[in-house]
């Protein structure tokens, strides 16, 4: 058989247009190989289909102008006709392909309907073999018993016969009686034998030391041992679930919810070679298996949906009733908020605030016309931004309040912005309106350049003209408040379980940990169960704006919760649950979640990331601090306020922030790390005192957070190395080039502008371009050393290690100084 039997010869194209050849190869060694190849023709253009009749390559056979050139009408005709017979052939070839491919499909179907009729036809026989054996068996055990029965001896005769007898035979005789009606235990194979099947005896006496059984427990044991003689499965009713899996479950606890026996779901996973015990988790993938092998239906979950368990309720139309709005006052700092505020609730705010300004978030309700107003004070500080944006987000009008001889500030338009990021109407104030350089035109004309369009100057958002100190105009804001509630027409649902949004967090000493809750929906009430961000409790106390305890708080009412196990984030969404199992499960999982996130994040980092960063950060300063304050919220903005504070040489880095007081941990941190203690409104405990003194920390306290950033700039601005400014004192022009034996080339120059000292640095320019730049070696007058020469005057210079001078060279004289930097 040669080498080409049965094959084609290489080539391309299927082998059309090909001439083939051998080739002999040679090789090493002497070896030599032939090779069948082909080598193809020059290839000829035909026309595509569908090309017009007008195209070159379709040009009539009689237009010779319309044709390739050297192309005869008989070639061209030629050339059409293989055309169309290759059009042809690929039909053919499409049409015997598609009836292959129907045929094998045809093929295909008729052998899987083969396969099932025989895998029918094999289980029927199964299932007529096993009646059989059934059917056998339970005619064997009724002859058995039919044979049993008829082989025992009437009673009555033996009994007549001991007593004509008159014998002692009984005493002897009852005992081998006995023993004969005992069922057989270990003697010869005959318990093998007779396992698993219902004796007469049994049934009468008790086969489980003397304990009576039903006698469907009876029938169940039997069928049980039956089948486990027959070597099947022991069959029995199975009740499917739709069994939930989380990514993690325990073994136990699938167990749990397919109601399978624990032992069973260990036996099948060992089976699948996995040795693991009832408290170890096994994945989702793997619960499926397990789950499907006991014939239940697996319903795949996710972590998150734990988080299900809060009620999402769709509240009717009938439900909803009236609830009080939640007005948040913002503006700039200083421009009068909480004093207006102060004479609505005619109480002295501002005098309980350190420094006269408003740093924690304060929710009031009061009482106009038989109706409430929620209003929620937000600081004004730059520092307190992200607080005032928490403020919009659970509001339903901001009164912009600003101050008549101040205009409209930077903390004016963060408020604006803040205003219409969530969405919600506007109310200008326009405070201070009593003092002599008010000016309120200029107010309402500074608000257009920020979209904000007045009554008085055509435009939708109401303003007033208000005096906090005298109370002028607070009638008129309160009744544009109610009327601009009534257009929103607010409602909620007061007969469902609550939520609502956390105004600010503290750690109380006495009390615990305590949350400024704003209730939105639904009725928070004194004992119900709760998840509030990553935290839970149990309300133990509601305590009003006024300090009194309260057994519930509706919709738009907010007060201060007791009860939680931890201080959460001010912002966070509080929600009723119905169990502690559910609310401590949902705070697991988002404590979880936080920590994954916070992984990732660190993990997201490659190697040349890390050394990238790392060699970054070789030539930044550090100043380490320990924040501790007395609320969630002036402890988050402290932060915030750090992070701005630097550049690319220093910056300030947060070891740690917390809520409450100052404990020998944060000392031990603030020893480990040479880092200073900052206390906002929060003092040390005795022991963290001592143990400050004994390592030398340093804590500072703070109650109003304009000094606590101010210091710490300073401190941040004393890392700054000092800036080098250079000042040009002087040029001087070459007039000449000497050679001075022991000293080299001596330029001569004339001093054109400013001064020439020895002291100075050099540079020299040739066509206005730096050539070289140090210091001078020798400065001399005629033939003495001098330390300056003044503008005008003729010098000798000479550079150091520097011989390359010519003439109309400049020289560039420039003095160095230190200036201390500081940080904006």
């Amino acid at each position: 058989m040669s080498d080409s039997d049965g094959k084609k010869t290489l080539g391309l194209g299927g082998g059309r247009g090909g001439r083939p050849g051998n080739v002999k190869q040679s090789f090493s060694h002497g070896r030599t190989k032939n090779v069948v190849v082909e080598t193809k023709r020059k290839r000829v253009v035909v026309p595509k289909p569908g090309t017009p009749k007008g195209s070159a390559t379709a040009a009539p056979a009689g237009d010779p102008t319309r044709r390739p050139a050297g192309i005869s009408d008989a070639e061209m005709e030629r050339r059409m006709k293989a055309l169309q017979a290759a059009k042809a052939r690929e039909a053919e070839d499409a049409a015997k392909r598609k009836a292959d491919e129907e045929a094998r499909a045809a093929d295909r179907q008729r052998r899987r309907e083969e396969a099932e009729a025989k895998e029918r036809a094999e289980k029927e026989r199964v299932e007529a073999l096993k009646a059989k054996a059934e059917e056998d068996e339970r005619k064997k055990r009724e002859a058995e018993i039919a044979a049993r029965r008829a082989a025992e001896p009437a009673p009555a005769p033996a009994a007549d016969d001991r007593k004509t007898s008159g014998r002692k035979e009984p005493a002897r005789e009852a005992p081998r009686r006995q023993e004969e009606q005992r069922p057989s235990k270990g003697r010869g194979d005959d318990g093998g034998r007779r396992g698993g099947k219902l004796t007469l005896n049994q049934a009468l006496s008790g086969g489980d030391g003397g304990r009576q059984r039903s006698m469907a427990a009876m029938k169940r044991k039997q069928e049980r041992a039956r089948q486990k003689a027959m070597g099947g499965s022991v069959e029995r009713e199975k009740v499917v679930r739709d069994v939930q899996v989380p990514e993690a479950i325990l073994v136990s606890e699938l167990a749990n919810r397919m109601a399978e026996r624990v032992p069973d779901v260990v036996k099948s996973l060992m089976q699948m070679g996995m040795m693991v015990n009832q408290n170890q988790s096994i994945d989702q993938d793997t619960a499926e298996l397990i789950v499907e092998e006991f014939g239940h239906k697996i319903v795949r979950v996710s972590d998150a949906d734990v988080e299900q368990a809060i009620d999402q309720v769709e509240d009717k139309d009938e439900d909803l009733k009236d609830r009080a709005p939640v007005i948040t006052i913002m503006g700039h700092v200083d421009h009068g908020k909480t004093s207006l505020l102060d004479a609505i609730r005619n109480a002295r705010v501002v005098a309980g605030e350190a420094g006269g300004i408003t740093q924690h978030i304060g929710a009031y309700q009061v009482e106009q016309d038989g109706k409430k107003l929620t209003f929620l004070d937000t600081p004004g500080h730059a520092a307190f931004t992200s607080m005032r944006a928490r403020g919009a987000q659970v509001t339903d009008i901001v009164v912009l309040v600003v101050a008549a001889d101040d205009a409209v500030m930077p903390q004016t338009i963060e408020a604006i912005n803040h205003a219409k990021a969530a969405e919600v109407p506007m109310i200008v104030a326009i405070n201070k309106i009593d003092l002599p350089a008010a000016d309120p035109t200029k107010v309402r004309t500074d608000l257009l350049q920020h979209e904000v369009i007045v009554e008085q100057m055509s435009g939708e958002v109401q303003d007033v003209e208000v005096s906090a100190q005298s109370g002028q105009g607070l009638d008129t804001l309160l009744e544009s408040i109610a009327l601009q509630a009534e257009i929103l027409e607010l409602k909620a649902n007061p007969d469902r379980a609550a939520s609502g949004a956390v105004i600010e967090a503290q750690l109380d000493v006495g009390r615990g940990p305590v949350a400024t809750v704003l209730v939105q929906n639904g009725t928070l009430k004194q004992g119900d169960i709760f998840v509030v961000g990553e935290q839970w409790g149990k309300v133990r106390a509601l305590v009003n704006d006024q300090g009194d305890r309260v057994k519930e708080a509706g919709p738009s009412v907010p007060v201060e919760v007791l009860g939680l196990n931890g201080t959460p984030e001010a912002g966070d969404v509080l929600n009723v649950v119905k169990t502690e199992a559910e609310a401590r499960e949902i705070a697991d999982y988002r404590i979880q979640a936080a920590k994954d996130k916070r992984a990732a994040a660190g993990a997201a980092t490659t190697l040349e990331q890390l050394m990238q960063k790392a060699k970054e950060d070789e030539n930044v300063e550090e100043l380490p601090i320990l924040v501790k304050a007395d609320v969630q919220g002036s402890a988050e903005a402290i932060v915030q306020a750090m992070e701005k504070i630097g550049n690319d040489e220093v910056r300030v880095r947060v070891l740690h922030s917390g809520v409450g007081a100052i404990t020998e941990t944060d000392i031990g941190l603030a020893e480990a790390s040479g880092a200073p203690v900052m206390g906002f409104n929060v003092r040390a405990n005795a022991s963290a005192r001592n143990t400050a003194n004994q390592k030398g920390v340093e804590i500072r306290y703070y109650s109003v957070i304009y000094d606590l950033v101010d210091d710490v700039r300073d401190a941040a601005s004393g890392l700054l190395s000092a800036e080098i400014r250079e000042k040009f004192i002087g040029y001087a022009e070459i007039r000449e080039v000497f050679k001075v034996s022991g000293v080299g080339k001596v330029a001569g120059c004339l001093v054109t502008e400013g001064v020439a000292r020895r002291s100075a640095g050099v540079r020299l320019l040739r066509d206005n371009v730096v050539i070289h730049e140090g210091t001078l070696k020798t400065l001399k007058r005629f033939k003495d050393e001098v330390a300056e020469v003044q503008s005008g005057q003729e010098c000798g210079m000479a550079f150091e290690n520097y011989d390359d001078i010519r003439p109309a060279d400049v020289i560039e004289i420039f003095e160095r100084e230190e200036v201390e930097r500081t940080l904006d």
